[in-house]
């Protein structure tokens, strides 16, 4: 079981992103001069705003330091011909609201230098939608087509493009700190991000393999429920049907049981669905394996049988509550070390299966002895020697054979009976 595919996020940032904004498409690769649209420039700007990475130049190469996320927008603004930094210094941060899985956005407020206050929002587009009343086209504002915007979504979403909605609302210059309650309405849409997440090619193997020695991968994801199910279709993850945090929030323990039966995708989950997701797999009778990264995964990854946290990008506390460390962030290393315990196992075996019928014999021999009333027939050095020389050389050679061809190719050993194979 997965909290997420194992991305290329370093690696898209620099390949493509796509902005949706008041109904024109941009194409990042493309030379758009952001001086010909106005309300694309605005788009950008809240984008860097509302942004906590920051891009560094080290020895020709381009290094992000915070979230990928992030850190394409201003990789986006760069490609633009936008300076972040001076940015930042004409329209400093005054104060911020920090994402949360709960609220899905973020939001920051700004005093430019003419005294003006504004407060940049971005987040999950169907919670930001919500927000807004009006739409920015032109530099006018104008009463917002939200079906517009569901069926762009959608057809974003569609193509396997993660989405991030970005608006903005001015406030009154003496405003100094911001609450929930002064984002929650009256904003501005000034338009939709898509940008491109692709699944690592060793990734959609490893799903593959572990399919086929049927471990069942389920994909738990923060992202809209069609980008959701479009990776999943590329990884080859459930048949196309998805739950959404907020179908998981209205089932009973028993209905969520049942569902996960035959679901694999799930989208817009928050941290206490994904430890009820564990939950249930648990009660269900199956042997679970978590992975995930931030301090929201830390419930769900000390739930589950075995936490796996990402070396990497993993946070201190995901690491400390899980049981396995990735140090490469790859889920084919999961696929591996699965493959390798079921080598030392079957090794393991092989060498008891070894040495049991030589002890038993000698200890067979001696009770007979003993029961006859026999000089024993075998000595202690003799014993000694069978048991350290022949039994235990022998017994390291097979603990170090190389597994079976069709180790991957079994099912999983009953968690009842260890000795039986789970049909």
């Amino acid at each position: 079981m997965s909290s997420s595919p194992f991305f290329n996020r370093h690696e898209s940032i620099s390949r493509e992103i796509k902005i949706y904004a008041n109904l024109l498409y941009f194409d990042s690769l493309e030379t758009t001069p952001v001086e010909d649209h106005a309300h694309l420039h605005e788009l950008l700007r809240a984008a860097v705003l509302c942004n906590n990475a920051r891009l560094e130049k080290k020895s020709g190469n381009w290094i992000i330091h915070g979230d990928p996320t992030e850190g394409a927008l201003i990789t986006l603004a760069h490609k633009a011909a936008m300076n972040p930094d001076l940015l930042n210094q004409e329209m400093p941060r005054s104060d911020v609201i920090p994402f949360e899985s709960e609220h899905r956005y973020m939001a920051t407020l700004h005093h430019d230098l003419s005294g003006h206050a504004f407060v940049f929002i971005k987040g999950a587009p169907e919670r930001v939608l919500g927000m807004c009343s009006l739409q920015r086209i032109n530099g006018e504002d104008i009463p917002i087509h939200v079906d517009h915007w569901q069926q762009m979504m959608d057809e974003i979403a569609g193509r396997g493009q993660r989405l991030l909605a970005i608006a903005f609302k001015t406030v009154f210059a003496t405003q100094k700190q911001i609450s929930f309650a002064d984002v929650e309405t009256g904003l501005t849409l000034l338009g939709i991000v898509g940008m491109i997440d692709p699944p690592r090619p060793e990734a959609v193997k490893a799903v593959l393999k572990c399919q086929n020695a049927g471990i069942r991968v389920k994909m738990i994801t923060g992202d809209h429920a069609a980008t959701a199910v479009a990776i999943a279709a590329q990884i080859n993850i459930g048949d196309g049907s998805v739950l959404r945090g907020e179908d998981l929030d209205r089932m009973t323990d028993n209905e969520l049981k049942e569902a996960i039966r035959s679901v694999d995708v799930f989208a817009r989950t928050s941290p206490e669905n994904k430890l009820r997701l564990v939950t249930a797999l648990q009660a269900d009778g199956q042997v679970v394996a978590m992975t995930g990264d931030g301090v929201n995964d830390a419930p769900a990854l000390k739930r589950a049988d075995v936490g796996v946290a990402m070396g990497k990008k993993g946070t201190e506390v995901a690491k400390e509550t899980s049981e396995m460390v990735l140090a490469d962030d790859n889920f084919a290393s999961i696929a591996r070390a699965v493959e390798e315990g079921r080598g030392i196992y079957d090794n393991l075996k092989k060498s008891i299966i070894y040495i049991l019928p030589s002890n038993g014999g000698e200890a067979m021999i001696i009770v007979a002895a003993i029961i006859m009333g026999e000089t024993l027939p075998i000595t202690p050095v003799q014993i000694l020697w069978v048991n350290m020389i022949i039994s235990v050389t022998m017994s390291l050679t097979l603990a170090f054979e190389p597994p079976e061809r069709n180790i991957m190719s079994r099912m999983p050993r009953s968690r009842m009976n260890p000795y039986s194979r789970r049909l």
